[in-house]
């Protein structure tokens, strides 16, 4: 078989002779029956019953591109778990699919390493008007002179209806049908890879969306009696017929680093998932992926988790990544935002405090919140200590498409801070150790909102209005129903249209300027930072505040030089500031004396041996 084949003990594999085996996990089933859909009157087949609930059979009459469903105890006719592809949607037939058929080009493609990454967050369906994998790779010449070095993907397992963030998906390995083919995903694939981008994907192993879940009927046991989520019934990680259950998941995780060359994983909100077993889900799918990553293969895998843990982000005693290479870090974000918008609503009020200070253990030591009390939490101590590990292992971002879609109008950061707040904050994201994320369009600072969209059936969709804007109940804007009544219906074709991205804007100022500033920041962050992140230990930073929105950094990085960061995020001037010694990389614009002004930025770089001087480069736009 190819090696972009993943050869999966459920679905469909198409054998070497032509014919298709099929496989199905239905314990609770008596018999179950194949139906060929593009056979003459429809061809029915009965599967062999195997041992532990599984049924299966091995046949000449489906091809290549037949479509199939299977008919349980005599019921309904439902998709494939584990269909490879849904032409007519989530609630239609599943399509055989051969993976060697498609003609791989690069071959010698191993991915980059971990410290390289700068990464682009997209939302496939709003990218681009077309909403495409194939229109989505005629923009990767943007994103790769933009000085990213890969792409991470929202979900793209198929979900109900033509729109959704992802997160709702039922069919984990099937590219969702409003996009394109599965080719067309590894078309994506190779031509970010030939522009020298990684492709990591958002994967959901918490949770199903709320239709076309037919799982429930065909395994019961895939779902927990004893645990919930806040989506109802947790997935059955730890009880009886779990085995099955986390092979399913495994495996969907090799089936798409595989089958599709993608060069990582973000695991979605793993704080939601229920398992009581060791080790836990979580666990056993990094060390199964770190077991079978081919030598010389770079491979990635990041999580969300609410709960600042540390226990999936250790290093070995060289320093690599023993099950996850780094963690999305709110905390960094909601200290930033609180900075740039005065905003104390919600979760924010957990950093209105002292914001700056918040930011500064952000970037010296990775979590914010390591151990304290949680005022949004009732007082719960979140987090652990995370001083040990390098900051490569937190990815910082201003904004992401929780923290812009999650807003009753999916207001950009652009929208709501002055614009040399948002300035100063990139300066710093940019040029930091740790890796960064943009979301779409804010490199040329959008106007466009990102807002919470879907396609469900109307009594599901209404549900889902209704629940969204009680969402927001507990944050003081939204205490009144007529504010939240002003919240946009999640399933109006309108949402999803006005959060689709206008490639138009970054010709015109001001957003030209903004695509510029980017561009140049992250050339200079691959000229002097990312050469010294390779080897870089914990306890690598040191930070101070200075009044209430100074930060001063220091990290000492791989080559023993120091990069210090010394910045006023605020609207007041600094006078009394240290002067760092060393190379001058980066200051805002309009910056004289000892001092810093308001909103202003400076990164110094101090090399043993080096004289200072700095960066002949002329000023960033």
């Amino acid at each position: 078989m190819s090696e972009h084949a993943y050869r999966m003990p459920f679905g469909t594999t198409v054998m070497e002779d032509g014919r298709v085996r099929f496989r199905l996990w239905a314990p609770g089933a008596d018999d179950v029956a194949l139906r060929i859909e593009d056979t003459p009157m429809g061809t029915e087949l009965t599967m062999a019953p195997e041992a532990n609930g599984w049924f299966g059979i091995l046949t000449a009459l489906a091809v290549p591109g037949s479509r199939y469903r299977f008919r349980l105890d005599g019921g309904d006719l439902l998709p494939d778990p584990a269909s490879r592809f849904q032409p007519e949607g989530v609630h239609g037939p599943s399509e055989v699919v051969d993976p060697c058929e498609y003609a791989w080009t690069g071959s010698d493609w191993r991915g980059r390493p971990w410290h390289e990454a700068v990464i682009y967050e997209l939302h496939v369906g709003a990218f681009t008007p077309e909403g495409t994998f194939a229109a989505a790779a005629e923009r990767l010449d943007h994103v790769a002179s933009l000085g990213v070095t890969a792409i991470e993907l929202m979900p793209v397992a198929a979900f109900p209806g033509a729109r959704n963030w992802g997160y709702d998906g039922v069919l984990p390995f099937a590219p969702d049908a409003t996009y394109g083919r599965p080719e067309d995903l590894k078309a994506l694939v190779e031509a970010a890879h030939e522009r020298g981008l990684m492709v990591l994907l958002d994967v959901v192993y918490n949770h199903f969306g709320p239709e076309g879940n037919y799982l429930p009927r065909i395994a019961p046991d895939f779902f927990s009696t004893r645990h919930q989520t806040p989506w109802g019934a947790a997935i059955n990680y730890d009880g009886p017929g779990s085995v099955q259950v986390r092979a399913f998941m495994i495996d969907n995780a090799l089936y798409w680093l595989t089958e599709f060359g993608l060069d990582g994983l973000r695991l979605d909100a793993i704080d939601s998932i229920v398992d009581d077993s060791s080790p836990d889900i979580v666990a056993e799918l990094a060390a199964r992926v770190r077991s079978v990553t081919a030598a010389g293969r770079h491979v990635h895998l990041v999580v969300e988790n609410d709960r600042n843990e540390t226990r999936y982000l250790e290093r070995d005693a060289r320093g690599r990544p023993r099950a996850f290479d780094a963690q999305w870090d709110d905390d960094f974000h909601h200290a930033a935002h609180v900075l740039a918008t005065g905003e104390d609503d919600g979760y924010y009020r957990d950093y209105a405090d002292r914001p700056a200070e918040w930011l500064g253990r952000c970037l010296a030591e990775g979590f914010g919140y390591q151990g304290e009390p949680s005022g949004w939490r009732a007082g719960r101590a979140r987090g652990s200590d995370s001083r040990h590990l390098p900051p490569t292992a937190f990815v910082g971002f201003l904004q992401n498409h929780d923290q812009i879609g999650n807003r009753g109008f999916g207001e950009r950061l652009a929208s709501l801070a002055p614009p040399e707040a948002v300035r100063a904050l990139t300066e710093v994201l940019l040029l930091a150790p740790q890796p960064p994320l943009l979301f779409m369009g804010q490199e040329w600072a959008t106007t466009r909102p990102f807002l919470f969209f879907c396609d469900f059936e109307p009594d599901i969709a209404r549900r889902v209005a209704d629940g969204r804007r009680e969402e927001f109940s507990g944050f003081r804007s939204f205490s009144d129903a007529s504010a939240r009544a002003r919240i946009p219906d999640p399933g109006a074709a309108a949402t999803f249209a006005g959060s689709v991205l206008d490639w138009d804007e970054p010709t015109r100022r001001p957003h030209g300027d903004w695509l510029e500033l980017h561009r140049a920041l992250l050339r200079l962050r691959q000229r002097e930072v990312v050469p010294r992140l390779a080897d870089v230990g914990g306890h690598s930073g040191r930070y101070r505040t200075h009044g209430a929105n100074g930060v001063a950094v220091d990290w000492s990085l791989a080559d023993a030089s120091t990069l210090r960061l010394r910045a006023n995020l605020g609207s007041g001037a600094i006078t009394a500031v240290d002067a760092p010694t060393g190379r001058l990389l980066h200051a805002s614009p309009d910056q004289n004396g000892t001092g810093l002004p308001a909103w202003s930025v400076r990164w110094y770089l101090d090399e043993p041996g080096a004289s200072g001087g700095s960066v002949n480069e002329g000023p960033l736009p």
